[in-house]
C-alpha cells in the first residue's frame, strides 16, 4: 500500500486495482481488505486459515492506524468489549470470530476507500455520516453485522454506478 499527500494535506491510500469478490485478487495479487490489515496474503485458503487461527493483535492496530477509527468505535464494530480488547492486546491475538469481523469491516472500508479514490479522510467521514439509504444510520454502525455489511456494500455499489438512493 502506498500513501500519498494530496494538495490540501489530505491523505490518500493507493490500493491494488479493484477486483471482484471478497478475496478475488487473483494469483499473486492482494485484496485491498487484506492489505488494510497489513497482511500480504493472496490465496483465499491461506486467508481463511489465518482467520481460523485468529489474527495477531497487530492486524487490528494496523487497521486502526490506517483508518484512524477510534478504539471505542473499532471495538464496537468488531464486537469486542474494551476489557476484552485490552486482554487481546496482552495475549497478542484475536479469536477467530473477532478476526472474521475485523476482516469484514476491513472489506467494507476498502470498498469505501475505493469509492473515494483512496482518500482515507473522505472515506472515514462517509463511514461516520448517517445515510438515508441505511435508514438514517451511519455505515459504521450498520456494518456491525454480516447483513448490515452487505447493505453498506450494496449502497457503495449503487453510488459507484450513479444510482440515486
Amino acid at each position: 500500500m502506498e500513501r500519498e499527500s494530496a494538495k490540501a494535506g489530505a491523505t490518500t491510500v493507493r490500493e491494488t486495482p479493484r477486483v471482484g469478490g471478497v478475496y478475488g485478487a487473483g494469483p499473486g495479487r492482494f485484496h485491498p481488505a487484506v492489505v488494510l490489515l497489513g497482511l500480504r496474503l493472496s490465496d483465499p485458503a491461506e486467508i481463511i486459515k489465518r482467520v481460523e487461527e485468529g489474527f495477531s493483535f497487530h492486524t487490528l492496530e494496523r487497521f486502526q492506524k490506517v483508518t484512524r477509527i477510534p478504539t471505542d468505535d473499532l471495538a464496537e464494530v468488531v464486537a469486542i468489549k474494551l476489557r476484552t480488547l485490552h486482554r487481546r492486546k496482552k495475549d497478542g491475538r484475536l479469536d477467530p470470530e473477532e478476526s472474521d469481523r475485523l476482516l469484514r469491516v476491513s472489506r467494507v472500508f476498502a470498498k469505501t476507500l475505493d469509492l473515494f479514490e483512496g482518500d482515507a479522510e473522505a472515506a472515514k467521514q462517509w463511514f461516520y455520516t448517517p445515510a438515508r439509504a441505511l435508514g438514517g444510520q451511519r455505515p459504521l454502525d450498520v456494518a456491525r453485522t454480516d447483513l448490515g455489511t452487505r447493505e453498506v456494500e450494496a449502497l457503495i455499489d449503487r453510488l459507484e454506478h450513479g444510482v440515486l438512493t
